[in-house]
């Protein structure tokens, strides 16, 4: 039977509801790793270099799509517990145009800054020429990015989690042909992992839209707009957490990639661009959790189930918890075949890759419950609180963490820096938590 957003959560149905969620994040980031494993293997550390370079701008600038996807799906979520579907299938219309044309504005906004960006960072010669090759065809490509990345989160509120899978997963098959096709038969090499990216991303975009436009089982569908702005706001306010974890993360590894070039050219950025693939597919579990049992916490907030709410709260916590211990354990033992598999052809560059790799997954024990705590606080409509977290653990622990450890402690400080930022960011975390139990009602 399906199960819908009104339901009582047992742990096994929780993880069920999620599992389409954190399935869909998983597939994402394989896909995404895939790209870099293509272009590692049949263009070179260079070119590899370039991807890791670029790719943090087009992930910034593509989190409009993570903010209004996840603060308006909370907002629509609500919408729907306190009884009023018709208002949320007119609010989910309007912001999802309000999605296409910031896409389209930061499609500009995209193309006019990349050179600039890229010659800040360091990129000169070949590298620069690839990366704006790679860049150009992404920041195009931006509002279909953006129109995806919104239809995901929808697709849970509206209870067609595994909607959102097939589709990410159509997208991700997609992209991996396309891009064995385009670098590793048709010899296209960098343009030929951007080319692949927009197609799937395209495929996604325009097979949910037309999900939305045509469905008659879905409790969200296209209808006329509700020309909403102050609704658009507080849904841009409720989302800003998930934007500023996308676009601190983006600011965070330009340091990172500037870091390492300083500290070890080339290698050293693409080691980072290594350890980075590997952490998008352990932190999208705890990502794709927190999308997918984002909205049965609005839900059930806006039809003021308490007693529901503890329970979601009590069990998500303990579910994170073990996650994390989980994924400790596993990336220690996997650490050596994952970086074999990216950089194995260069010993020199594997040695330094293995080395940051294991330092840096001892923040897997951690980091879920900061990125729980954040989306917890999305679901309950307080954008302000979310977005704290997210700021502080990103934008200020992990900044300040990854430009002063090095200083005494050279590369090793780099790869320790995010260690240290998410155990702050637990400090803070606990402490809204904690504070905020009663006036919620969550604990």
């Amino acid at each position: 039977m399906a199960i819908k957003l009104s339901d009582h959560f047992s742990y096994g149905r929780l993880v069920r509801f999620a599992l389409p969620s954190i399935a869909m994040m998983i597939f994402t980031s394989i896909y995404s790793v895939v790209d870099g494993l293509f272009v590692s293997n049949f263009a070179g550390k260079e070119a590899l270099a370039a991807v890791n370079l670029v790719f943090p701008l087009a992930m910034g600038l593509g989190s409009v799509g993570f903010m209004l996807g996840t603060g308006g799906a909370a907002l629509v979520a609500k919408t729907m517990g306190e009884g009023d579907a018709v208002r949320a299938n007119r609010l989910f219309s309007f912001i999802s145009l309000a999605a296409v044309a910031a896409g389209v504005l930061l499609a500009v906004v995209g193309v006019a800054v990349l050179e600039p960006l890229l010659a800040v960072l360091g990129a000169q010669g070949s590298l620069m020429d690839q990366g704006l090759l790679y860049g150009r065809i992404l920041v195009v490509a931006l509002p279909l990015f953006i129109v995806q990345n919104v239809f995901l989160s929808f697709f849970i509120a509206a209870e067609k989690p595994q909607m959102g899978l097939v589709v990410t997963v159509a997208a991700g098959v997609t992209n991996i042909v396309l891009d064995y096709l385009f670098i590793a038969v048709m010899g296209w090499g960098i343009a030929g992992a951007a080319v692949a990216t927009a197609a799937g991303q395209a495929l996604a975009a325009v097979a949910a839209a037309a999900f939305f436009a045509r469905s008659k089982t879905s409790r969200l569908r296209f209808t006329r707009p509700l020309a909403d702005f102050r609704a658009l706001g507080a849904a841009c306010v409720n989302g800003s957490s998930e934007l500023m974890t996308e676009v601190a993360a983006s600011v965070v590894s330009m340091l990172y990639n500037y870091q390492l070039m300083m500290l070890a050219g080339a290698d050293g950025v693409a080691a980072y661009g290594v350890i980075m693939y590997v952490n998008f597919i352990f932190t999208a579990v705890f990502f794709g959790f927190s999308m997918g049992t984002g909205p049965v916490v609005s839900f059930h907030y806006g039809a003021k189930n308490q007693p529901e709410l503890k329970g979601l709260f009590k069990k998500s916590m303990l579910l994170v918890g073990g996650t994390g211990a989980a994924m400790l354990a596993a990336s220690q033992l996997l650490a050596g075949p994952l970086v074999g598999v990216f950089v194995g052809y260069d010993p020199e560059l594997a040695a330094m890759t293995l080395h940051g790799f294991r330092i840096y997954a001892v923040s897997f024990l951690v980091c879920g419950f900061n990125i729980y705590g954040s989306a917890f606080f999305t679901a309950l409509n307080n954008g302000k609180v979310s977005a704290l977290i997210s700021f502080m653990r990103t934008l200020v622990f992990e900044t300040s963490t990854v430009m002063l450890l090095p200083l005494a402690w050279g590369i090793d400080g780099v790869w320790s820096a995010i260690i240290v930022a998410e155990v702050c960011a637990l400090a803070l975390t606990t402490a809204f938590l904690v504070g905020l139990r009663k006036p919620y009602g969550y604990a």
